[in-house]
């Protein structure tokens, strides 16, 4: 995986990580399924120019959708829970 921006896929934003973000300093992120920590943690520190302490990963599995008679599988996602230092935060909605 050579570039940083191929790491992060999009910021993860549902009720239950606006919750932990405002209490613990969490974001979560949708990562590609073969980024290590390493990886996700200069992705985030450049990217968002912020300074990263601990970092959690999670892989979800695909579901199975049926549609009519047919069943598909979605494909599994990677997720992180990134915890950053004291004071630092990062704004997904700018002026908003």
């Amino acid at each position: 995986m050579a570039q940083l921006e191929e790491v992060l896929k999009k910021p993860l934003i549902t009720e239950k990580t606006s919750i932990i973000g405002e209490k613990t300093n969490r974001y979560g992120f949708v990562v590609d399924l073969k980024a290590n920590k390493n990886q996700i943690r200069a992705a985030i520190e450049t990217l968002y120019d912020v300074k990263v302490l601990n970092i959690k990963t999670s892989i979800m599995p695909g579901k199975i959708k049926r549609a009519g008679k047919t069943v598909k599988k979605t494909s599994k996602t990677k997720k992180a829970y990134v915890q950053l230092a004291e004071g630092q935060k990062i704004e997904f909605f700018k002026g908003v």
